[in-house]
């Protein structure tokens, strides 16, 4: 197996078929279906279920292309950092994180470090605490910012100057929005829409199985939650400042009584083999705040 397997593989997982694969790669379809069948015998699986039209993944096929991709990513990574030039810090600084307002104070340090070193850029990756870790622990990200009770035991990391407030979120009109804050009390029989982290945080403030409650949605991406809020399908269980809830925008945030907040953390792997960009970001994380 080599990276041009991989790579070829991929392409025709994307296209679909192998004509619009070779197309796509300046290749014969002879030579693309001849190196295919290669990697299938070099791995002993059969990696396509080979149609009339289309082309689909077998599901060791499925299991190849989530590493493949993975691999050449890296690769490519590699290659670029390899590429640059000695003088000049240049490359990519990968950052995954999920939805807080603690990340504008990560967008503060890029903007500086952006005006520094304009050769290096970011790339962003938003998804909750397990899609985070996984990207993390392959390699695909260099930074994962992590929020409320996670388990980062096997990652070095810092805490943000930061604390994130939990309430609720609704129609302006909904009853609770006359509410200065909102109790368990309030939310029970009531239908509520929970993301993964907020099922994470919300055990012991309810002081209840949460499976005993009305829960008609889940969530990972806020903005999507705050649609069905719109419509009174429920209330939202979230932190605060990550969805417009002002005055005219249809909606209202309440905190939780007693108040609950979430600390925020950066990590990264332990021993990581930081790229001269990562490396240099990590010291202007921890000079901005002094850790």
């Amino acid at each position: 197996m080599d990276l041009r397997h991989l790579r070829y593989f991929l392409m025709i997982a994307r296209e679909g078929t192998i004509s619009g694969a070779a197309a796509a790669l300046h290749v014969s379809q002879p030579s693309l279906s001849r190196q295919m069948q290669e990697l299938e015998r070099d791995l002993g699986v059969q990696l396509f279920e080979r149609g009339s039209r289309h082309i689909t993944l077998t599901e060791p096929g499925m299991r190849l292309r989530k590493r493949a991709e993975e691999i050449v990513d890296l690769v490519g990574r590699t290659e670029d950092e390899f590429r640059l030039s000695a003088n000049a810090l240049a490359g990519e600084v990968r950052i995954g994180g999920g939805e807080t307002p603690a990340m504008g104070l990560l967008a503060d340090v890029m903007t500086d470090f952006v005006d520094a070193y304009p050769l290096v850029r970011f790339s962003l990756f938003s998804g909750n605490a397990e899609n985070v870790s996984e990207r993390l622990d392959t390699g695909r990200i260099d930074f994962g910012v992590f929020v409320g009770h996670v388990d980062l035991s096997r990652y070095e990391f810092l805490q943000l100057p930061a604390q994130n407030r939990w309430g609720a979120f609704m129609r302006a009109d909904d009853p609770l929005a006359a509410h200065d804050v909102v109790t368990p009390a309030d939310l029970a029989g009531r239908p509520l829409i929970f993301s993964e982290q907020a099922s994470r945080e919300m055990g012991a403030w309810f002081h209840r199985d949460l499976d005993d409650l009305d829960v008609v949605a889940t969530y990972n991406l806020l903005y999507n939650a705050a649609l069905l809020a719109r419509r009174g399908m429920g209330i939202v269980v979230s932190l605060e400042g990550i969805v417009d809830t002002r005055e005219g925008s249809g909606l209202a945030f309440r905190p939780l009584e007693p108040a609950l907040s979430a600390d925020i953390f950066i990590a990264w792997k332990r021993y990581q083999a930081f790229s001269p960009a990562a490396e240099a970001f990590l010291a202007s994380i921890r000079a901005h705040w002094n850790a």
